[in-house]
Formats: structure tokens, sequence, C-alpha cells
């Protein structure tokens, strides 16, 4: 897509051209991954974020090149999003910090 910026939000049209899909399998690939979240406008046209862009690209990459099913992208998609166990451990720190100043301010 030379002729928009990068920054442009694409029609289902230009998506599915780029990436070389038919319009229906983005449909498709929309109510399996929530993650995709086009923006619709007057009579339901679809337009996507670069955003969006590039994760329906990774989508189409990880289902035809590298052999995952779409339960396996929704695993993968889903456990990134997580944050990871560092951030965890650093709020129950947090928390526990809140808790003992509470029991001595109490006690």
């Amino acid at each position: 897509m030379a002729d928009k910026s990068a920054t442009a939000y694409r029609t289902i049209g230009e998506v599915a051209r780029e990436l070389g899909v038919p319009q229906h399998r983005l449909r498709y690939w929309e109510s399996r991954f929530p993650q995709v979240k086009p923006v619709t406008r007057a009579g339901d046209r679809r337009y996507y974020a670069p955003a969006d862009v590039d994760l329906l690209r990774r989508i189409h990459t990880l289902l035809g090149q590298d052999g995952y099913t779409v339960r396996g992208v929704q695993a993968l998609l889903t456990r990134e999003a997580e944050p990871p166990v560092p951030s965890r451990i650093d709020e129950l720190h947090a928390v526990r910090r809140l808790l003992s100043d509470a029991l001595a301010e109490a006690g």
C-alpha cells in the first residue's frame, strides 16, 4: 500500500490484498482472535489500524508458514498478553508491604 501512509487505516479489501487472503478469512480471524479490533463505520465497513494489520500478518504467518492451529495461535496470543512473571512477583511484594504496614499501624 505505497499510496497510504504507514499510520493510515486500511479497508478489509486492502488488508486482504496485502496478505493475499480472501476477505472472509479476515472476518473469520476477527471472530477467533479478539485482539483484532477493526473500527467499523457506516454500513459496517471495517477499517484496520496499523497494529491490527501487523497482528493479522502475524496470524497469517503463524497459521500458514509456522504450522500453528487456530487454537495454538489463540493460546500464544493469550500467553503474550499476560504480564510476565517478574511483574506479578513485584505486585505481590507490593501487596505484602502494604499488608505489613497496615498490620504495623494496627498493631
